[in-house]
């Protein structure tokens, strides 16, 4: 059986799509950072002018930390914006790359709608309303969506995928791995729209010691972001055998190299992960602490991304346990 590698993109395409993604992922961190810091309202409710002005003069800390982000965010569309332009004049249609980089544009047209959406509603700065809790994850969901098809555009640009004719039999656990990849993406999100609402409550409500955080978690009086930041822990915890499982499948049952290899940094990066939350939570939740949480948290995704796209679409597909090969087949 012969296989074809798809035709390859410049290297300095595939080199700008993954400068392209390590700089969204600063910029996802510095807005964290002006969550944290309670600068969302730093412009005002005026939204894309600063404080009703084109070129602001900066009044305060906040405003200096809030038009920041701003601006990177505004680079980070242009950019996102240019991937897909150079990704249209490299790649053939159907190329995954640019598909990924078309869907990495509307989403980060999203990432700036729901910015600007959140400023006009004043569901920034000190808002205690359930209504920032609902439009935090669904920005974070966004988030997740844009650096998941940023990642894909890099990893098609630099990872040419071979494409070979479909086995004549369906591989062993088709239908229970496709399961469990939707199973573990999901798990990461819930997780991830928790640890929205934690975030939220450590910035609005500090506590000023482990025990009185602890005991705001069960009161009964307590802000429902408080009540329900205590939740984050235990679904992390809860889907750690899940998710350990899933990896762990996906290694027996697509014993590709690079499923192997990806794998294993989900499984460390899992690990990690869970480590720094109960840092985070011993430390009180520190500035600094919720950016390195955060951006390993997106480091998490990323790997996981790319784990069930290799595991489903890319190397395991020609690697998967129990699949005859059509010439087999054809020879039975």
């Amino acid at each position: 059986m012969t296989t074809s590698t798809s035709p390859s993109p410049s290297r300095r395409v595939a080199k700008f799509a993954w400068g392209v993604l390590a700089y969204n992922v600063l910029v996802v961190a510095w807005g964290a950072f002006v969550r944290a810091t309670g600068s969302g309202a730093g412009c005002g409710r005026h939204w894309p002018l600063c404080n009703g002005d084109v070129v602001p003069r900066p009044k305060s800390i906040e405003t200096v930390i809030e038009l920041s982000h701003r601006v990177t965010s505004g680079i980070s569309v242009l950019l996102v914006v240019l991937l897909y332009v150079l990704a249209r004049r490299s790649l053939p249609r159907g190329h995954v790359g640019r598909r990924a980089s078309l869907l990495a544009m509307l989403f980060s047209f999203g990432e700036a709608l729901i910015g600007g959406v959140l400023v006009l509603l004043e569901l920034v700065a000190h808002e205690k309303s359930v209504k920032r809790a609902f439009s935090s994850i669904l920005h974070l969901g966004n988030t997740f969506f844009l650096l998941a098809a940023l990642v894909l555009a890099a990893w098609a640009m630099t990872v040419p995928r071979k494409e070979a004719p479909a086995p004549a039999t369906k591989p062993e656990g088709h239908v229970l791995v496709r399961g469990v990849a939707v199973l573990a993406l999901v798990s990461l999100l819930a997780i991830g729209a928790t640890g929205a609402i934690a975030a939220l409550g450590d910035t609005l409500f500090p506590a000023a010691s482990l025990r009185e955080g602890l005991a705001e978690d069960v009161s009964p009086t307590a802000h429902v972001f408080l009540r329900l930041r205590a939740i984050h822990p235990f679904l992390a915890l809860g889907t750690a055998a899940t998710m350990l499982a899933s990896v762990a499948l996906f290694r027996v049952l697509r014993p590709a190299p690079r499923v192997r290899l990806l794998s294993r940094a989900v499984t460390v990066a899992f690990l990690g992960q869970l480590l720094l939350g109960l840092l985070n939570v011993v430390l009180l939740a520190p500035v600094w602490m919720q950016l390195v949480h955060l951006v390993f948290a997106d480091v998490l995704w990323l790997a996981l991304v790319l784990l069930v796209w290799e595991t489903i679409w890319g190397e395991g597909r020609t690697h998967a346990r129990g699949a005859a090969p059509v010439s087999e087949a054809a020879a039975a």
